[in-house]
C-alpha cells in the first residue's frame, strides 16, 4: 500500500472549485474510481493557511499507479491543465509506504474498573 502526497497552494478565488474537484465525487476521484489498485483520495486543508492543501492518494501498489497514469495519460493531463489554473504552486511531497495504521478509541466516557469505582466512592464519603 502506498500513499502519494501532494501539496497545493490555491488561489483564493479558486478554493471552492479546488475542493469540489478533489473532494468526494469530484473529477479527480472519478477519473481513478474504476482503476485497479486505487483506494481513494484524502483532501486536507491547512488550519493556519486556508489556501494550502494536501492531497493523499491511496494505492495498492506503485506499479498499479504507474500503469494507470500511462493508460489515462490524456485524461490526467487534461485535469492537470484545468487544475493548474487554480494553483499558485504544486509540489509532490513524496510517495510513502504504509507501515502501520493506528486505532483510535471513540470519544466519550471510558469504562472504569469496579475496583477503581469503589475506590472513588470511598474517597468521596471520607471527605
Amino acid at each position: 500500500m502506498i500513499e502519494v502526497v501532494w501539496e497545493f497552494v490555491v488561489m483564493e478565488e479558486a478554493q471552492g472549485q479546488f475542493e469540489l474537484a478533489y473532494g468526494p465525487g469530484g473529477a479527480w476521484s472519478k477519473m481513478f474510481a474504476r482503476c485497479p489498485g486505487f483506494r481513494g483520495t484524502t483532501l486536507l486543508r491547512d488550519t493556519k493557511n486556508p489556501r494550502r492543501y494536501l492531497t493523499i492518494d491511496l494505492w495498492e501498489s506503485e506499479a498499479q499507479r504507474e500503469q494507470t497514469l500511462v493508460e489515462r495519460k490524456a485524461e490526467y493531463s487534461d485535469l492537470e491543465v484545468a487544475f493548474g489554473e487554480w494553483t499558485v504552486s504544486k509540489i509532490e511531497v513524496g510517495i510513502f509506504s504504509v507501515l502501520a495504521e493506528a486505532t483510535v478509541r471513540p470519544r466519550g466516557r471510558t469504562r472504569r474498573s469496579k475496583a477503581g469505582e469503589a475506590d472513588r466512592r470511598s474517597r468521596r464519603t471520607t471527605r
